[in-house]
């Protein structure tokens, strides 16, 4: 992709952050309640739209993260600041607890070691219960279950509010947003001057959040990249409603050095998510699913709780992590250039985002800049889509529900383009409302949905509709 010249923007801003996943947006955020002129770009049409998009939207207590770790101290310092601040951005949770599984006597012998680990870390509601112990907490268990560790710590949120209302409270702020703006080059010779595919940009100081392009990323920044991006396939199943109710808790794998495993765990939108594989590719961009895994991902699922044999599966899904040559994070701070990297940052980014914002804020400070944080901070709070609260269905007036089998109204869809960050695409479009994401993945509500949003969207929903300038 070659550069534009012409400016995306006549501002020098203090900080540019490079990649809207749910890092990027999380230190936007951050940087602009410090009172920076922040600008976010992004290579694709919509936040999320990377990694970010595809994840099991845990919200992780750390308790086997490495103890004395950078992503111990993110983790648990993201979410104290989700659970501090969430209330007040409109951001539910599903109080579950977490069980990790051991289905033999050798899992069960590793159990004492993570419990350890996890009070070292800090984590203090923990204990080890029998696999009968376990079963009274979760009956529908299957019988085979030796032990579980219990974390009542571990819990399910939304994963693609929250990041949305990081952006939205940025751009409250003053914050810019540019999509469709891949970096092809930065050049530092005091300030750094960004071309992207959009056009070009000034800025004082740079964070690189681009996920699974981070060392290209770096590379097109004048660095020689310290780590090189491994990406990790991940295959997820997701049952139907009707499953939620044998699944109240997140059932965890006993970890190993390589993945934390496949995950069986409710989610905040009412199914029950079984995955993810840990499957290395070499491609970034394309995240394929394939039947024998998938039908394996299911096997396992009704193994582990049996009530969960023949259920409908609603969808299939596959993401890539930003895996790297080694397991922990990979943040890097160049004073003399005014950069920092948040690269490698895997399964615990969801967790740990707001944390790696705070720390990319006082990395920053290195830098000698002096920012003066906003007198007042514009009240921001984003429409419930979780089943644990008040949908817009349940009120009045609402136009008419546009997607039935996850009762999305017409006033969600038509308020999601006078937003702050209005879809880019359909998938930020299902992100934002759920629409086209039930039993029937949009095959009754999608010519609708077309209708509704003709040129409205960047790759229009219906064939034949001109894209969007």
């Amino acid at each position: 992709m070659l550069p534009h010249s012409h400016p995306l923007s006549e501002d020098l801003f203090d900080v540019a952050v490079i990649g809207a996943g749910v890092v990027g947006c999380a230190v936007a955020r951050r940087f602009a309640l410090a009172g920076a002129k922040v600008v976010l770009v992004e290579k694709g049409a919509d936040i999320l739209s990377g990694a970010s998009k595809a994840n099991s939207a845990i919200l992780h207590t750390g308790f086997d993260a490495p103890p004395d770790s950078l992503e111990l101290d993110l983790v648990r310092a993201g979410r104290e600041e989700y659970l501090e601040m969430r209330a007040s951005l409109g951001l539910t949770m599903v109080r579950t607890g977490a069980l990790v599984c051991a289905w033999s006597a050798e899992e069960a012998a590793k159990l004492e070691g993570f419990e350890r680990q996890g009070r070292v870390n800090g984590i203090t509601d923990l204990r080890i219960l029998s696999g009968t112990e376990a079963r009274r907490t979760m009956p529908s268990l299957s019988e085979n279950l030796v032990a579980a560790l219990e974390v009542d710590g571990e819990h399910v949120i939304d994963p693609w509010t929250a990041p949305l209302a990081y952006l939205t409270q940025a751009i409250a702020l003053g914050a810019r947003f540019f999509r469709n703006a891949e970096l092809v080059k930065g050049t530092f010779d005091g300030e750094w001057t960004l071309d992207t595919g959009a056009g070009t940009l000034k800025a004082r100081a740079v964070v690189n959040s681009a996920g699974l392009y981070g060392d290209i990323v770096d590379a097109r920044l004048g660095f020689s990249p310290e780590f090189s991006i491994r990406p990790r396939k991940g295959q997820f199943v997701i049952l139907d409603k009707a499953a939620f109710r044998h699944v109240p808790r997140i059932l965890l794998p006993v970890p190993t050095a390589i993945t934390k495993g496949v995950v069986v765990c409710p989610t905040a939108f009412g199914n029950v998510l079984v995955g993810p594989t840990a499957e290395e590719q070499d491609d970034r961009t394309r995240a394929t699913v394939d039947t024998e895994t998938l039908r394996a991902l299911v096997t396992r699922g009704a193994e582990i709780v049996p009530a969960l044999a023949g259920m409908p599966v609603t969808a299939l899904y596959a993401g890539l992590r930003p895996g790297t040559e080694e397991k922990g994070y990979r943040v890097y701070c160049r004073p003399e250039h005014r950069a920092i990297t948040l690269g490698g940052i895997r399964s615990t980014g969801l967790s740990a985002a707001l944390g790696l914002a705070r720390h990319a804020l006082a990395l920053h400070g290195t830098f000698g800049a002096t920012l003066t944080a906003p007198e007042r901070v514009p009240d921001i709070r984003l429409p419930n889509l979780t089943e644990t609260e008040e949908r817009d269905w349940q009120r009045p007036d609402h136009g008419e529900i546009l997607c039935h089998c996850e009762l999305v109204t017409r006033r969600e869809v038509e308020a999601t383009f006078s937003s702050a960050v209005p879809p880019g695409d359909f998938g930020g479009l299902r992100r934002r409302t759920r629409a086209g994401m039930g039993r029937c993945q949009g095959f009754y509500c999608n010519a609708h949905l077309a209708a509704l949003t003709a040129g409205r969207l960047a790759t229009p929903l219906a064939a034949g509709e001109k894209d969007r300038p």
